[in-house]
């Protein structure tokens, strides 16, 4: 019967080599330098999804869809959600 520990640094080898896979990715920083100071990408695609949802709410409280609305709690952080990747996907995507 083999050693145990023979076995063990097999599969610790190969958790190490598929949690090194992501790593890669990491390898240049998405930022943007504004006035000399670098700031990352999703923060201005959070700020834009912010912005653009309360556009539309201002545009959707005039017009008074109220009732087809779901709750608020949900549809505006959903909004959001989606305006900032829309932003990310339109103006980040290398």
């Amino acid at each position: 019967m083999p050693p145990a520990r023979g076995r063990y640094s097999k599969r610790a080898i190969g958790a190490a080599a598929i949690a090194a896979i992501p790593i890669t990715g990491c390898t240049n920083s998405p930022s943007i330098g504004v006035l000399g100071a670098y700031f990352p990408d999703w923060l201005f695609c959070i700020v834009a999804g912010v912005v653009l949802t309360v556009v539309i709410y201002l545009i959707l409280k005039r017009l008074q869809p109220d009732h087809l609305m779901g709750p608020s709690a949900v549809v505006y952080p959903t909004l959001v959600a989606l305006l900032a990747l829309v932003v990310w996907l339109i103006f980040f995507q290398h």
